[in-house]
């Protein structure tokens, strides 16, 4: 198991969730993801990401303006 951590500051809706699912294709079943996003969109665009891919959301985050997202890969 590995975990990527993807910083995703600065970037706007849609880049956040399609950069998220560049980084998931990747990834082996069990990788963990970290991605941290200042976009507002992105809390929902990246739990209807994981909707789609089938990919677990362990946590997500506030922190400052920032939205933290740890991901676990189905």
């Amino acid at each position: 198991m590995s975990e990527t951590n993807l910083d995703l500051s600065g970037l706007k809706c849609p880049l956040p969730a399609l950069k998220t699912r560049k980084a998931l294709s990747r990834l082996a079943k069990g990788d963990r993801l970290s991605i941290i996003c200042t976009d507002p969109l992105s809390a929902i665009d990246i739990p209807n990401l994981l909707r789609e891919t089938g990919d677990r959301l362990l946590a997500s985050d506030k922190r400052d303006e920032k939205l933290v997202f740890e991901i676990e890969k189905s």
